[in-house]
């Protein structure tokens, strides 16, 4: 029953934040307004800049943030125990994670929809927005490069969901005609969008569609990363409305069920006990995993490493990217900012929450192993927690057989509650992927301008040689390509071969959890920014602030330079892709904070440059599409 009231309280706690401090931060601190003209309304280019009713744009916003990141790092980060993960979660989704995603999709929104990094140039000054610029390149390059790897792992361990996710493409395709071209009510594409879902989960393994898994099953996983990245750039280019959008939100259909279903499994669980294994006996819900372990065998040390270990559930500087670079061109009207930021966000900690507990409660209701044998209780989470393990494949697995075992407490087959749950996990690393990619394009044109822009010759030979990366096709070819040959990299220690390309993935996955983070740091920099020119409070945002920029440099600097006796550090190992990367990360993180903190002082009350571009005018009173 503790399982279930943690679930429960956590859930509830969340509802109660959102009304209390989410409700303060948009009525006192931001001051939303429903008479603001929105980028969507003042551009409305069709084709990144397009109204959207916010349960769309929510749909997009939730599913784009939450990728794997809320499930595979509390999955290591529960190996310090589940109670730490859990108050980190619960009390960083509330006061850092779900303000700093609420205010840089409120700043964004104020500014023309303009990324984090273009809005820094002219908060704090224009080598800052040089700098940020950069940071983002290096964090989308991490991200395209990485999730493309797990999303092969997932369908290469679980081929079932092969056919679910790939059906989600015509499916989006068909509802984004239908409510662009129609303007149609949301509620029936949307009923017949989950219902074909789900039944794509119950019946997309069988026949011939069991053969054609199968045989997609057996891909390199270099064929995988190709594969996902030639979507991801057609998602990229096409208009927001065609793909992006509505995949995202009818994404967001199945996976916020998913998550109704997993909670009542919990509750099923927890009143009758787990699946019957043998006969008539079912075995109690209960935490096996320890509640606090200050030092597993081989893990780093609790502080810093729980902080950027568990990223997204809690906090992430890639929010920033989604809240600045795609939510704020869509939404109708800036109350639903505090919807779609800080709601989205709370919404993924409790994501994160159902993850601690299938860890650290599900797995203990049962595991098969390859021999025929079922291992319950402690032994199960010993058996996949034997040691400290950063490898992404595991800890997926811990998650899918814990939360599979609450839903087959509901008397939904094995086979079908496992294909949902790796529906679930890659479902969030693609809906991740694809944004990540249209952000990254977003990003390599602002630095193509941004050169081209600068005076003299240097900008007439920009010009010309950087012309190319101004469009958006240009722009994504580059994206996709400098992540196609760091997932080409073999292994450490490797040979280059077909079978090995396309792990290049695993060699960057140290770096994700501190690069997230200082982004993170950095954001709420540029949020800070704002509010003090504005001569509003900025005292709630300080200390988050400065524990986003201290904790992930920290760990970035002990992962580069320091190690220990069971993990030396980087440089000790030779390993120079991520020497160069994180050393490059923390010194532009170091120059941009000297440059801030050097400006702080002297801007209190005054504000920065206006934007010069002209503004479509369009009625605030416009009525959003529904």
């Amino acid at each position: 029953m503790t399982t279930f009231l943690i679930a429960l309280l956590s859930g509830l706690g969340f509802v109660l934040a959102y009304h209390t401090y989410g409700r303060w931060l948009g009525q006192k601190v931001f001051r939303l307004s429903a008479e603001a003209i929105c980028p969507a309304y003042a551009i409305n280019d069709g084709v990144d800049y397009v109204p959207t009713p916010r349960a769309v744009v929510f749909g997009h916003h939730f599913t784009s943030i939450a990728g794997t990141g809320p499930i595979v790092g509390p999955a290591i980060a529960i190996m310090w125990g589940w109670l730490p993960a859990l108050i980190w979660v619960l009390l960083g989704s509330v006061f850092i994670g779900a303000v700093h995603d609420f205010g840089s999709l409120v700043v964004s929104l104020r500014n023309r929809g303009q990324t984090v990094g273009d809005i820094a140039g002219r908060l704090i000054n224009p080598r800052v927005r040089l700098l940020f610029l950069l940071i983002l390149f290096l964090s989308l390059t991490i991200v395209l490069a990485i999730f493309g790897l797990v999303i092969a792992s997932v369908f290469r361990q679980y081929p079932s969901s092969i056919f679910p996710c790939t059906v989600q493409i015509p499916l989006a395709v068909a509802i984004g005609y239908w409510l662009h071209r129609r303007g149609a009510s949301l509620f029936w594409p949307s009923l017949a969008a989950l219902a074909l879902m789900y039944l794509s989960v119950a019946y997309g393994d069988r026949g011939v569609l069991h053969a054609i898994n199968s045989a997609m099953k057996d891909w390199s996983a270099f064929t995988w990363v190709v594969a996902l990245l030639v979507y991801s750039y057609v998602a990229s280019v096409l208009p927001v409305w065609m793909l992006l959008q509505p995949r995202d939100y009818i994404n967001s259909l199945q996976l916020v069920s998913a998550l109704g279903l997993i909670v009542l499994g919990l509750a099923a669980a927890a009143l009758w006990g787990g699946a019957p294994l043998a006969g008539d006996t079912r075995p109690a819900l209960e935490l096996v995993a320890p509640a606090v372990q200050w030092n597993p065998a081989g893990a780093p040390a609790i502080f810093p490493f729980l902080f950027i270990t568990v990223a997204c559930g809690a906090v992430s500087g890639f929010h920033c990217l989604v809240s600045s670079g795609t939510s704020s061109k869509q939404l109708c009207r800036e109350p639903d900012a505090r919807f779609v930021g800080y709601g989205g966000m709370l919404t993924e900690g409790y994501l994160a929450v159902l993850v601690i507990l299938a860890c650290s409660a599900g797995l203990g209701l049962g595991i098969a192993l390859k021999d025929g044998s079922v291992l319950t209780g402690v032994a199960a989470w010993e058996h996949r927690y034997a040691a400290w393990s950063p490898q992404l494949e595991p800890l997926v697995a811990a998650f899918v057989d814990g939360a599979a075992n609450f839903l087959r407490t509901l008397g939904i087959r094995t086979e079908i509650a496992v294909a949902l749950m790796g529906v679930l996990v890659a479902s969030f690393a693609g809906t991740t992927m694809d944004t990540a990619c249209r952000l990254q394009r977003y990003v390599v044109q602002e630095l193509a301008n941004s050169f081209a822009g600068q005076p003299g010759a240097f900008a007439k030979s920009a010009h010309r040689s950087l012309g190319w990366l101004r469009g958006k096709h240009g722009a994504t070819i580059l994206a996709v390509a400098v992540a196609a040959l760091l997932a080409a990299v073999p292994p450490p220690g490797e040979a280059w071969s077909l079978a090995q390309a396309g792990k290049g993935g695993r060699i960057l996955w140290p770096l994700f959890g501190a690069n997230n983070q200082l982004l993170g740091g950095l954001a709420f920099l540029v949020i800070a920014f704002y509010l003090w020119r504005r001569g509003m409070a900025v005292w709630f945002i300080v200390l988050p602030m400065v524990f986003m920029l201290v904790m992930p440099a920290w760990a970035m600097v002990l992962q580069v330079f320091v190690g220990g006796a069971d993990a030396p550090s980087w440089l000790a190992q030779g390993k120079w892709t991520l020497v160069f990367i994180g050393t490059a990360t923390i010194a532009l993180e170091a120059w941009m904070v000297v440059e801030a903190v050097r400006l702080f002082p002297r801007v209190k009350g005054i504000l920065e440059a206006p934007m010069v571009e002209p503004v479509k005018a369009s009625p605030p009173d416009v009525v959003a599409p529904s």
